[in-house]
């Protein structure tokens, strides 16, 4: 089977891309996963951040976004000596106002997962690169989604990071045309 050449550098790559890349999420708690995630992978390889994923789903709670917003100062601080987590203390105070920002947003929408969709009109956007190098940094939608969460106070969430995301949880898809994911995802 043909995939997207990205998931051919390892196991947990090739893991990811098969089973949740570009499978749209409709739950708020795994939005708010991949929020916290790709925010913490700015600058770092998508891979870093899958082997921590286990250590990020336990240190923040499973990514219960009440929890993770009541977070204090004495927690932030212990969640910095935490080797399974990228030890940033931006990116960590980031997860907690993020969490905090999230709550709103469901409080405003009903759910976050109302709010975020709204930004490709409530389904996927299907796209059909030929390489991977052809997939784009962000677009129009990421750079809306960018400037509307940072208005609301989200952190490590420039156009890049939300495009990211947008990939990660299915609001597009884009995988290669070659790839078997794909179609799979393409509603064909």
């Amino acid at each position: 089977m043909n995939k997207c050449t990205w998931a051919l550098a390892g196991p947990l790559e090739e893991h990811y891309h098969d089973h949740e890349w570009g499978v749209p999420v409709h739950d708020d708690r795994l939005l708010f996963e991949f929020l916290v995630l790709e925010g913490a992978q700015a600058g770092l390889s998508w891979a870093t951040i899958l082997k921590k994923r286990d250590g990020y789903r336990k240190a923040f709670d499973n990514f219960d976004v009440a929890t993770v917003a009541a977070f204090d100062e004495r927690k932030i601080n212990a969640l910095l000596n935490n080797p399974d987590i990228v030890r940033n203390r931006l990116k960590v105070q980031s997860a907690v106002s993020n969490a905090q920002a999230f709550l709103k947003i469901q409080q405003e929408f009903g759910s976050f997962d109302s709010y975020i969709w709204r930004f490709v009109d409530g389904r996927p956007l299907q796209n059909a690169w030929q390489q991977h190098r052809d997939v784009p940094a962000n677009t129009p939608e990421s750079d809306a989604m960018s400037r509307d969460l940072k208005k609301r106070g989200f952190k490590f969430v420039g156009s890049t990071i939300c495009y990211a995301h947008m990939q990660a949880t299915g609001m597009v898809n884009d995988h290669t045309i070659d790839c078997f994911r794909h179609q799979q995802l393409s509603g064909e």
